[in-house]
């Protein structure tokens, strides 16, 4: 397991793993035993461990061998706290390096390889710096149908009107809007 290994070539134990994610140790001893199912721990754990190990959360659920896919949401916050973390620049070299794009694009992963190619598309942009032409065939695409963030959506209901939705596509990041993905803030997460 991945977990296990990363701790083995990192010199860590357990217990530091614990101290320095938040994660308890039990459930670590869990996790690294088997015993407890890594696509049943919440979001919050893997990203803990994640970040602690170094790693993505998509990179330890594969280690687990499943079919695991976040909802898309999920994968959105976890995309922008990851930027949050690491910075603009030490996110870009870490995507264009494992080639995670390519990698969800070819799972047929649509909105997460798109989402991922917008936010490397906007980071270049806002730190000046040339687009990546490795992906022009991905940036060809767009998702058939916008996809809108949930309290977008929530607020559209709930109001019984599509006001929300149109100015939510109207302050949508161009890189975002040109897949057909309405998203509006990547900066502010908690």
């Amino acid at each position: 397991m991945l977990i296990n290994e990363l701790l083995e070539k990192q010199h860590m134990t357990k217990y530091r793993l614990s101290k320095a994610s938040g994660v308890p140790q039990a459930t670590i001893n869990d996790i690294c035993s088997g015993k407890a199912e890594l696509e049943k721990c919440s979001a919050g754990t893997l990203y803990r461990l994640a970040k602690v190990l170094g790693v993505s959360i998509e990179d330890i659920l594969e280690s687990a061998q499943t079919a695991y896919r976040s909802d898309f949401e999920t994968f959105k916050s976890n995309t922008c706290h990851r930027v949050k973390d690491m910075g603009d620049a030490a996110f870009m070299i870490q995507v264009l390096e494992s080639d995670e794009i390519r990698t969800l694009y070819e799972c047929k992963w649509y909105p997460e390889a798109l989402y991922l190619l917008a936010m490397l598309d906007y980071l270049s942009r806002e730190n000046s710096i040339p687009l990546c032409t490795r992906y022009n065939d991905i940036r060809a695409r767009r998702l058939s149908k916008p996809i809108y963030p949930a309290g977008v959506l929530v607020t559209s209901k709930v109001l019984k009107s599509e006001a929300p939705l149109r100015k939510a596509e109207q302050e949508a990041i161009p890189e975002f809007r040109r897949f057909n993905i309405i998203e509006n803030e990547v900066r502010n997460v908690v």
